[in-house]
Order: structure tokens, then sequence, then C-alpha cells
């Protein structure tokens, strides 16, 4: 049995306007970067490996969270967004011609004008599981959560989501085999000495 904890990338600019930003490349700002030098890996993650999605957001994250360069995995890169990347999703929400949907109506089908469906992320990141040989953190992308922790939590994107994703939390989710197990309670990331 193999755990993954998986870490979401501090906030961007476009996070913070409500823009959706997919394969995007955005940094991390300024208020994400003194943020996250507050925190560190708490033990015994600090000794696990280490994977990021290529993605600035998510390695700068890495960098600054574990004091160290972590792995990259394209399979760990944000759901593509296709024609909605870099759109507003209140406007997108507030258009009833969009297509666009609450997660909660998802399915595993649902598909951004020519972007990715659940299903098609979900089939990149399994066989990235599988060659996972100790305890892990990746760090990524809320999308990338959503797909692994639906597997664990057996939600189908269909109701409501029985889980809440937050920053400086570790989500750890359990591997053996094909099977995945969530453990119910995040890890806060530990403060590091001197931070407020």
């Amino acid at each position: 049995m193999i755990r993954l904890a998986l870490l979401r990338h501090g906030h961007t600019h476009w996070n913070r306007a409500g823009r959706i930003q997919g394969r995007s490349d955005i940094p991390l700002d300024d208020g994400a970067r003194a943020d996250l030098a507050g925190f560190a890996l708490p033990a015994p993650w600090d000794q696990a490996d280490l994977w990021s999605s290529p993605l600035k957001r998510a390695t700068e994250t890495a960098q600054i969270v574990a004091n160290r360069d972590p792995q990259t995995a394209p399979e760990l890169t944000e759901m593509f967004w296709g024609d909605w990347e870099g759109k507003h999703g209140l406007d997108l929400k507030a258009d009833p011609n969009s297509g666009f949907r609450d997660i909660e109506s998802w399915g595993w089908d649902y598909q951004p004008p020519g972007g990715e469906t659940p299903a098609q992320v979900w089939a990149r990141i399994e066989p990235w599981l599988k060659t996972l040989q100790k305890d892990t953190v990746a760090v990524c992308h809320i999308g990338i959560m959503r797909m692994i922790l639906a597997r664990a939590y057996d939600w189908d994107f269909d109701g409501p989501v029985p889980f809440r994703i937050k920053r400086n939390r570790l989500f750890v989710v359990e591997i053996d085999g094909d099977r995945l197990t969530p453990q119910p309670d995040p890890v806060r990331l530990a403060k590091r000495t001197g931070a407020a």
C-alpha cells in the first residue's frame, strides 16, 4: 500500500480574478509566494517522493514548501478547458447558452468546447498512479485532485461533492492495486519556524 498526498498549488492572479486556467502556464503571484514561504511539508511527508505538474504554479509551490525541486509528470497537468481557458467562470455560468455547468452535474463525460472530459483526464492520471513506488507528495491542480478524489470516494460528478479542497493541506489517498481509499481528514502543512 502506497500513500499519495495531493497538494494544490498556491494562488495566481488568474485564480484571484476567477479566470479558468487549465493548461495556461500562469505563475504564482507575489502574495502566494509570501504565504507559501511560511509553510513546509510536515513529517513524514518531507521525506516522501516529490512530484508536481510541469506548470510553473505547481513546480514553484513544490519548491517553496519542500525546499527542493520536484520531479515533474505531464500526467499531473491541469484539465484542459479548451475554448474556455482565460475566461471568467462566473461569466460562462451566467450565459445560459455557454454549456457551462457546475461540477455537481458534470458526470465523467462533461466536456468544455475543445477541452478534456473528466474521463479523459483520469485516463492519463491512472497509469501514472500505478508507477508510484513509495509514499509520494504530488503538487498539482484542483482538477487533478478532483479526479483522484472522485475515484477514491466513488463519486461520479453527480450530486453533492463529498470533499472540499482547500489550499495548504495534503489530501491523502491510500493506493492498493486498483483501489483508492481516501483518508478522511486533510493534513495541514507545517508552519515554518519564525513564520507568523
